[in-house]
């Protein structure tokens, strides 16, 4: 995937993820940024991964967010990958 696309569906992401009156607030609260600076850093690359991070922890997110936004479930971690900063982590 190219980081064009990524960018673009991590967006989509958070464009859902706002629409969300439950988990808007954790994900606020969980990464520590407030609406105003979302709105400021939506294009920031550190975000956009935080926001891909923040959903993917809940296969029921990815689920509904995959739904509402017309994308495949699997777009969202192939998203996360293709953005800098976004390889898989390896602990060992």
């Amino acid at each position: 995937m190219q980081q064009d696309s990524a960018e673009l569906i991590a967006l989509r992401t958070l464009a859902w993820l706002a629409a969300q009156d439950e988990i808007f607030p954790v994900f606020l609260g969980a990464s520590g940024i407030s609406a105003a600076e979302l709105q400021q850093r939506a294009r920031d690359g550190d975000v956009l991964l935080a926001v891909l991070d923040f959903v993917t922890q809940d296969d029921d997110w990815v689920t509904a967010c995959a739904q509402d936004t017309r994308l495949d479930p699997r777009d969202l971690m192939r998203a996360r990958h293709a953005l800098p900063g976004g390889g898989e982590v390896h602990w060992t």
